[in-house]
């Protein structure tokens, strides 16, 4: 893994990884990951729409 490619380190100190990362993985993981690539596809409900709605308010601002 590529540190700015695949993951970058927050203001948390936490590991965030990449949609690159997430492309070259192949698959939703589930866990409802920040830059899912996959809009969630795997990620139960209520879950999955609230992330979505979470995504779509900050592509607004």
């Amino acid at each position: 893994m590529i540190e700015g490619e695949d993951y970058y380190i927050n203001e948390a100190g936490l590991v965030v990884l990449t949609a690159r990362y997430h492309l070259k993985r192949g698959y939703c993981c589930s866990n409802g990951c920040l830059h899912c690539p996959y809009n969630y596809e795997n990620v139960p409900e209520p879950k999955k729409t609230q992330l979505l709605n979470e995504r779509n308010k900050k592509k607004q601002e």
